[in-house]
């Protein structure tokens, strides 16, 4: 682990029980665990957006279906929608259950990984091996004591609607990427 950050300790469902527009700047830094064991891979989030129900570009806008329903269940839990017919996407429901919230992570990095292979949601799935299997899982989202990164806030990119909502946030990595459990 990257020298001066401690050991992770797992997000509580608390954390997540808030509004998608406080926690996703909050992500930023945060570990992304997918796996267990050796063959883990912690992800560093550098890149997020938040989506609410009231925002007419989410999912959640026009209420319940089968394919968000998870939005609508308890925070802390993965969103994970097949987009394009090619790419899948991970979100982390945030808010109460009921109101249908997420936060859309667009960008990792990760040791071993060129970082041009998890810079955008749907290359992040496919280095992370998150697919629709993955959908309505406990997100397993660890706090490192990373600092607190001094990130851009912008609007969000790739959608039609609402495009000026400033509602996406960068933070670049300055030091080495993280690496696999266990290594």
């Amino acid at each position: 682990m990257t020298a001066g950050i401690g050991r992770p300790r797992r997000l509580p469902v608390a954390f997540f029980a808030r509004d998608a527009t406080v926690v996703a700047p909050e992500l930023l830094h945060k570990l992304l665990r997918v796996g267990s064991g050796r063959a883990a891979i912690d992800a560093r989030i550098v890149e997020v957006e938040a989506y609410t129900q009231d925002d007419p570009a989410s999912h959640s806008f026009r209420g319940v279906t089968a394919r968000n329903a998870v939005m609508f269940g308890p925070p802390g839990r993965l969103y994970v929608y097949f987009v394009y017919g090619m790419h899948h996407c991970v979100n982390i429901v945030t808010g109460a259950s009921g109101d249908g919230q997420a936060v859309l992570v667009r960008a990792a990095v990760m040791d071993g990984i060129d970082p041009r292979r998890s810079n955008g949601p749907g290359k992040l799935t496919v280095a992370l091996g998150i697919d629709r299997t993955h959908d309505g899982a406990r997100a397993n989202l660890l706090d490192d004591g990373a600092p607190s990164p001094a990130a851009a806030v912008t609007p969000r990119i790739g959608i039609t609607k609402a495009v000026d909502w400033p509602r996406r946030w960068v933070a670049p990595w300055p030091g080495p990427e993280v690496g696999h459990v266990g290594s």
